[in-house]
């Protein structure tokens, strides 16, 4: 095995240095780490951090946000709303062009919200009873009509991540699809800043700077971006070493950022998110269909040493962090690890006096870290009656494995962030019955109750009351215990001393716009 290991670590730095030969063809190019892979670059099906950071940079939705989580213009210049908050009308900017020279117009976005309303996959879910078919309609080619079909307060919060599509090349190449789903899946057809210009699955991505982009570009501008897919520290380590790293991921071990922070040509960024990792229990499935063990795990989790040993993060008291801070609760008490009150918990169950309790827990293959905190975790439960079995999987089967209850493990290391800016974006997507069956809702909370107070804080106009909603619901989620809330991640990144520009957004990966970064040396 060690010579096997050796030989891949070789191959893969070997294509990691190749793809990065060359450099003088383009101006500023730059090598990012990403440590999972691009499962689609499909704008109506991404659904992760990866494939988010593509969206972002090929394509350009109604709005964006700035670090404060603020909606800005982007596409749409302008805005209003009626007074019941159902009509909502985008005025777009002129002079935004697609990648292929044409001017996107309001027909796209149209086609755009029709065609992720249709596939039914990535961002869809949260529009589900909100649009349908029709509930989007071209005024003229520069104003654009939403017709909610029922009040959904985070509606605006929402539109950053409603990426518009060139409906024209789409539908010219998509064949018999009506949605063109081969060709989107293989190409970019936005109007974001960069293209997609070479993609081998699982390994790497290239994306080149379109040069008619609508927010311009300076001699600073990053020319063209390659991704190298890699989560063997040593790989990442030795393209630092070779001064080719110019942005890791922010999953390396913390060997790996002591090690690369060493280097005279590099720095590392800390920084808060808005991102949580949690144990998400599955609340169906033996043993953790169980409150009592759930609780049990709860109690067992050793969070100190996780977060100042193995993962940096701070305190998290349930399921959302305190950045939204009207809507959280400032009576949730932070989770505490208390051996003996974990076997109490145990001793109540269901699944008491039957010999060890068989549990799984899934980790993606790979990350140290969460390979570490399995390991921590196993030495624990396995003191208070578990048999604990370790189950590292690949990011792509996680997420197969995540679609089906019975499939999905008992505990599961999951990462959650904010991929819109509203209360909501913690609540709907891990815990409402209509979003079952993603990574995001590992949970399988399945719960009336749940439901109806989503449901209830989405249809409150009155910001006062949603916040006392969400506030409830939080309490509600920490009382069943429904999963284990670890911390919310205090990120780190290697960034080359040449890259500037990085600025953190409360968005999944929206901030990883390259197009906001600079290359300042010659």
């Amino acid at each position: 095995m060690k010579m096997l290991k050796g030989t891949l670590l070789g191959a893969t730095l070997t294509s990691a240095m190749a793809l990065s030969a060359g450099t003088a063809l383009a101006d500023n190019v730059i090598t990012v780490n990403a440590t999972q892979i691009f499962g689609t670059i499909d704008p109506a099906k991404i659904n992760d951090y990866t494939e988010y950071m593509a969206g972002v940079n090929m394509y350009e939705a109604l709005t964006t946000l700035d670090g404060d989580g603020a909606i800005q213009p982007l596409i749409a210049e302008s805005w209003e709303t009626s007074g019941d908050g159902l009509t909502w009308t985008f005025t777009l900017k002129e002079g935004v062009t697609f990648q292929d020279g044409s001017p996107v117009e309001a027909k796209d976005v149209v086609w755009s919200v029709n065609r992720l309303l249709a596939i039914n996959e990535g961002p869809a879910y949260l529009f589900e009873g909100v649009l349908s078919e029709g509930s989007v309609t071209e005024i003229d080619p520069s104003k654009v009509q939403f017709v909610l079909e029922k009040t959904y307060a985070p509606f605006l919060t929402t539109t950053p991540i409603l990426f518009v599509v060139n409906s024209d090349l789409a539908t010219e190449n998509g064949g018999d699809d009506e949605w063109a789903q081969d060709y989107i899946a293989n190409n970019s057809v936005g109007a974001g800043a960069y293209m997609l210009d070479t993609w081998e699955r699982g390994a790497s991505m290239v994306m080149k700077a379109y040069d008619g982009y609508h927010l311009g570009w300076d001699d600073e501008g990053i020319d063209e971006v390659r991704f190298i897919i890699t989560n063997e520290e040593a790989t990442v380590k030795a393209l630092a070493a070779s001064g080719t790293l110019s942005m890791s991921g922010d999953g390396q071990a913390q060997e790996t950022y002591d090690s690369i922070g060493a280097l005279e040509d590099y720095r590392i960024i800390e920084y808060p998110t808005a991102t949580n990792f949690y144990f998400k229990l599955n609340n169906q499935r033996p043993p953790t269909d169980d409150v009592n063990i759930r609780k049990a795990i709860a109690y067992a989790t050793d969070y100190e040493t996780i977060r100042d040993v193995i993962l940096p993060g701070e305190p998290l008291a349930g399921p959302m962090p305190p950045v939204f801070a009207d809507a959280f609760p400032e009576d949730l008490e932070l989770p505490v690890f208390d051996l003996e009150k974990a076997k109490e918990f145990v001793e109540a169950s269901k699944y008491a006096g039957q010999g060890p309790i068989d549990i799984e827990i899934m980790y993606v293959a790979g990350l140290a870290f969460e390979e570490e905190i399995g390991l921590l975790m196993k030495s624990i439960l396995d003191t208070i009656g578990f048999n604990t079995i370790l189950k590292p999987e690949p990011w792509n089967r996680m997420t197969e494995l995540a679609a089906d209850v019975e499939a999905t493990p008992a505990i599961n290391q999951v990462f959650y962030g904010a991929t819109y800016p509203s209360p909501d974006t913690y609540f709907f997507p891990q815990y409402h019955s209509r979003a079952a069956g993603t990574w995001a809702s590992m949970e399988w909370v399945l719960s009336d109750e749940i439901d109806a107070m989503i449901d209830e804080a989405r249809a409150t106009p009155d910001v006062d009351a949603q916040n006392t909603i969400y506030q409830d619901l939080q309490r509600k989620l920490v009382e069943e215990q429904v999963g284990v809330f670890l911390l919310t991640q205090r990120s780190q990144q290697a960034f080359h001393n040449c890259l500037q520009g990085f600025t953190w957004v409360p968005m999944q990966s929206f901030e990883f716009n390259f197009h906001t970064m600079k290359w300042v040396c010659d």
